[in-house]
């Protein structure tokens, strides 16, 4: 992959080869692609440790996903890739006030990335944690430093070109490596899921061992937590503006209709072989065995290949498993870098005026920021779920983007105001939520595990800051003085339910 990643490298100089690979790959090679990007640690590590874990209550962190993934495809991924040029801030500037509008975004964009980076950065101090044997936090911390260091410099060369090949190859190896131990699971298991169960049954430590094929280990004392869990997930992805961005990397809107068919059919599958290899864990391997090894909750994958097929397996499953964490930090690092450069650079700073070059200079520099912050954020977070931690991400998402998007998009008296309210205090509204939560302090699992300033009860926030997010964007457009363009709100409409107008777009 390395000389993929140099090939790519000698054309990025332009703004579109290095945001959008120069708008390149068909549409099943961007389906492989967006499948990369989406099945993260948190698809990988995170899921199967919680459904070895929680047992049901596990699942429904695969069900979630999957079902925003389909939200997100319905409601606003061919309409933005129709309508913007390489960033969600395109979009929700296209009839709206460029400066404050741009502003807003990107600093939504940087917040919903750092957030995930968050979630890759503990799943790779756990895996490699995990191989090493390492349990002392100074060594998995120095485990985080180097998979930053590599993402920085993996970003710097490629761009998106390389980023979207390694990404096609990961989910090859990924979907094929689950594919693999979920079928040998089942063959020890007479190729029986009601045996398979029963022998997860066997090993669980919940009271009664029942208890982990029905819901209610995690979240049957507060089912308020799991609703606001589902909000965020579920409704989370349509806001991710790394997927979203993933759209800008094929020439036309057929082919980003191509994309999406083969993304649903390998995502679909894999969140199904999640449920086997989850149970599976807990058979072969054992919830307590998984809980205290290095890397806790998210070592079960690891752990399951081991038993599986001895250190061979382990060995093959961990490269796929860190392969998976480099592509998607990869790709959030680049979103991260062309929502800086291209919207607050570019078009706030500057207004317009810089190049290509210059821009794409701005960006490379704007990747090492980002690597050293999800560094040390990284470092903060070990051993939180790592799905657990992407499902903030989302309520982040959720909150602070898709009402906006989905105002600009359907809503034609839809106006400046109203979308710097609905970004800014979804945004706030999330992150204030999130520090005064059992996440953050109070709790054994939580940042700040020896002081307690919680005094909101749910560890997701989304079941409030979703609802605020759409609020204060229709509040803050029906008391606005602003009149806003309606000819580009009809521009807008035309361009993203038909494509007409689309490849003009993007070009520029």
């Amino acid at each position: 992959m390395s000389g993929t990643r140099i090939r790519a490298s000698r054309n990025n100089k332009s703004a579109a080869d290095y945001y959008a690979a120069g708008r390149s790959f068909t549409g099943p090679q961007n389906g492989f692609a967006i499948a990369g990007d989406y099945l993260s640690a948190a698809s990988f590590l995170g899921i199967v440790g919680a459904i070895a874990i929680n047992g049901y209550d596990g699942f429904l962190y695969s069900i979630g996903f999957l079902v925003a993934w389909l939200v997100a495809l319905l409601l606003v991924a061919e309409l933005m890739r129709n309508t913007g040029k390489f960033t969600m801030a395109d979009v929700l500037s296209f009839r709206l006030k460029q400066g404050p509008v741009r502003m807003a975004a990107a600093i939504t964009t940087l917040a919903v990335c750092l957030f995930y980076l968050l979630a890759q950065m503990a799943g790779a101090g756990a895996l490699v944690s995990l191989l090493l044997g390492i349990k002392e936090a100074i060594g998995q911390s120095i485990v985080i430093a180097v998979v930053g260091v590599l993402m920085i410099v993996y970003v710097l060369i490629g761009g998106m070109k390389g980023t979207t090949w390694v990404q096609i190859v990961k989910a090859f190896l990924l979907i094929g490596g689950a594919i693999v131990m979920a079928v040998w699971v089942l063959a020890i298991n007479g190729f029986s899921l009601d045996t398979l169960l029963g022998n997860a049954v066997k090993h669980a430590t919940a009271t009664p061992p029942e208890a982990v094929l029905a819901p209610g280990i995690q979240y049957g004392s507060n089912p308020l937590d799991f609703i606001s869990l589902g909000l965020a997930l579920v409704l989370g992805t349509a806001g991710l503006p790394h997927v979203l961005m993933r759209f800008y990397t094929v020439p036309t809107a057929k082919e980003a209709r191509r994309s999406v068919v083969w993304a649903i059919v390998l995502i679909g599958l894999f969140y199904l072989l999640t449920l086997v290899l989850g149970y599976g864990a807990a058979a072969l391997v054992g919830p307590d065995v998984i809980k205290n090894a290095p890397g806790g909750v998210n070592s079960a994958a690891p752990l399951l290949a081991n038993a599986l097929g001895g250190p061979l397996l382990l060995g093959f499953i961990s490269a796929v498993a860190f392969a998976t964490i480099l592509a998607v930090v990869a790709g959030l690092t680049i979103t991260a870098a062309a929502s800086f450069a291209h919207d607050i650079y570019s078009n706030v700073i500057k207004k317009g005026q810089d190049s290509s070059e210059g821009e794409v200079k701005v960006a490379r520099r704007t990747v090492v920021v980002i690597g050293i912050l999800a560094v040390l954020g990284g470092i903060g977070v070990q051993g939180q779920n790592v799905a657990f931690l992407v499902a903030l991400a989302f309520a982040v998402a959720a909150s602070a983007n898709l009402p906006t998007i989905l105002y600009s998009l359907f809503w034609k008296k839809f106006t400046t105001q109203g979308a710097v309210w609905s970004m800014y205090g979804g945004l706030a509204a999330a992150l204030i939520l999130i520090v005064l939560s059992p996440v953050f302090s109070g709790s054994p699992d939580s940042v700040f595990k020896d002081v307690d300033f919680a005094i909101w009860p749910l560890k997701n926030p989304g079941i409030v800051s979703i609802p605020v997010g759409f609020f204060l964007g229709w509040l803050g457009s029906v008391v606005s003085q602003r009149v806003e363009d309606r000819k580009l709100a009809a521009e807008m409409e035309v361009r993203s339910l038909t494509g007409y107008g689309a490849e003009k777009a993007v070009e520029h």
